[in-house]
């Protein structure tokens, strides 16, 4: 696994950027570029954690200079280097009195590149309670951990659960065992266990996929097993199953909670036995391969309903990984979004360099991306070939009201207990109004919801993330906003 340092690049001089990122680049480093001071400061809230901020200040106007000095405050605790000017000693002295310690003057050489990096490996950094932390490079293991695996797959994770299962197939590695690989459709089931093939001690043979839900019960018997001629029509000649191809290696079962019940039947005793026989033949074939078993179906629902037996269930799940879906790990999103948009190909994304603007980006960490992973890349992919990122926006925002409308007609009114207190009840009071505000807001610029923030004089985010907590939708009431309960409860006010 290549060690890479995880870098945030805020740099307006176009030679001094392309510079730079050779050198970081071309030191295996990888390097997230930033349009502009506020959309840095967007990538750090929404959980970007860059091992290093390597950010420039030239010319700044007051608005420029107050976004610069925000972006400071809000990488606090994270190791940043500032690129300036000989002159530029004021913003110097105001950036070393924000704990800025690392500076690069223009024009930029490799060896003040070099000699920084050493310095940050040497330089020790202390958390919010002046606790000493470890060198700077090493505070935060290399996020995001991205794993090759070839053919253009790859893992990533930056969130403690998946950080955890990259560290359940390293423990895998040495355990010759069937892994059961459970999660929602796109959530990189096929990816997880080319991570656990890749470790373990069959990864010199290839690892065989066979999707069990693609075909028919007959074709998937012969698929696995294999056939003899004649065995059927259309069997000219022999041929070996998947289970023979995969011998000594892996082999994984994708969907394997849609096969039918007799290829279960038949499934169980090749995993009790390691034997099985050709379709149309007679003579046994032993083999010794590794099972991996992946499906999207809820398996505690498919034993209650008998729909899949428990014998083949517990000799399949013998180590059971549970992949959660990317809206229980959204700080993956901006890395995810920003590798499919690097490893996309260089005639697709044209001259110009590419990347999400931070409002589009924020949309995007808001959606619940019910198609997960699979459906953000080809979201990203889509993005790119349209060129139109006030398109994607609009397409995101409507999704997201659509799905708030409809979690919303199922909800209950919350009606407060007379006996939760005084403090309960003025805080209920106060998201009933807040909500009521909104919504009239929203109604009155026709859902647009960029108007609807200004008039409220909140931002455009913190309104997005308002219409996602209380699940507000256009043409629908606000969520138990009771104009009665507002009455009677200023009228106690008053006889209090």
């Amino acid at each position: 696994m290549k060690s890479l340092l995880l870098v945030l690049a805020v740099i307006r001089h176009s030679e001094t950027r392309a510079f730079i990122k050779m050198v970081l680049e071309g030191a295996g480093h990888r390097v997230i570029e930033a349009e502009g001071y506020p959309q840095a400061e967007t990538l750090l809230s929404n959980g970007l954690q860059p091992d290093l901020l390597l950010m420039e200040s030239i010319s700044l106007n007051p608005s420029e200079k107050l976004e610069y000095l925000r972006l400071l405050k809000c990488a606090r605790n994270r190791a940043v280097c500032l690129v300036m000017g000989v002159a530029d000693q004021r913003l110097r002295q105001e950036a070393a009195g924000l704990g800025v310690k690392q500076f690069l003057v223009r024009p930029v050489t490799r060896g003040d590149m070099e000699a920084m990096l050493d310095e940050m490996s040497e330089a020790y950094v202390a958390d919010g309670d002046g606790c000493v932390l470890g060198p700077a490079v090493a505070k935060i293991t290399s996020l995001p951990l991205i794993e090759e695996l070839g053919e253009n797959r790859y893992f990533l994770a930056t969130s403690p659960a998946m950080l955890e299962i990259h560290r359940q197939a390293r423990v895998l590695a040495d355990v010759d065992v069937p892994v059961l690989i459970l999660g929602e459709s796109g959530t990189g089931k096929e990816v997880i266990a080319h991570l656990i093939h890749k470790y373990s001690r069959r990864s010199r043979r290839e690892l065989l996929n066979v999707n069990c839900a693609a075909l028919p019960s007959d074709l998937l018997e012969s698929e696995l097993f294999g056939h003899e001629q004649g065995a059927f029509t259309g069997a000219i000649r022999d041929r070996a199953g998947r289970f023979e191809q995969a011998n000594r290696g892996t082999l994984l079962l994708d969907e394997i909670g849609e096969i039918s019940a007799p290829m279960q039947a038949k499934l169980l005793h090749v995993l009790q036995d390691g034997q099985f026989t050709r379709l149309g033949g007679e003579e046994t074939t032993k083999v010794d391969v590794r099972i991996l078993a992946a499906t999207n179906v809820n398996m505690e629902d498919a034993l209650k309903e008998k729909t899949f037996r428990e014998d083949l269930y517990y000799r399949l799940s013998a180590f059971t990984i549970h992949i959660p879906p990317l809206r229980e790990r959204r700080q993956e999103i901006p890395y995810l979004i920003e590798e499919t948009i690097r490893r996309t190909p260089s005639e697709m994304l044209g001259d110009s360099p590419f990347g999400f603007t931070s409002r589009l980006m924020d949309v995007a960490l808001l959606h619940d991306w019910h198609g997960n992973v699979r459906e953000l890349r080809n979201f990203v992919t889509r993005t790119i070939i349209m060129r139109d990122q006030q398109a994607a926006i609009r397409e995101l925002e409507s999704r997201i009201a659509v799905k708030d409308g409809e979690c919303r007609s199922g909800r209950l009114e919350v009606v407060p207990s007379p006996c939760s207190g005084m403090r309960s009840v003025v805080r209920d009071l106060k998201d009933r109004a807040e909500v009521k505000m909104i919504q009239e807001a929203l109604d009155a610029s026709g859902w647009n919801r960029r108007s609807a923030a200004q008039n409220l004089n909140i931002s455009y985010r913190a309104l997005l993330y308002k219409i996602q907590q209380h699940r507000l939708a256009p043409g629908k009431a606000a969520r138990g906003v009771d104009e009665s309960f507002l009455g009677s409860y200023s009228a106690r006010e008053k006889a209090v």
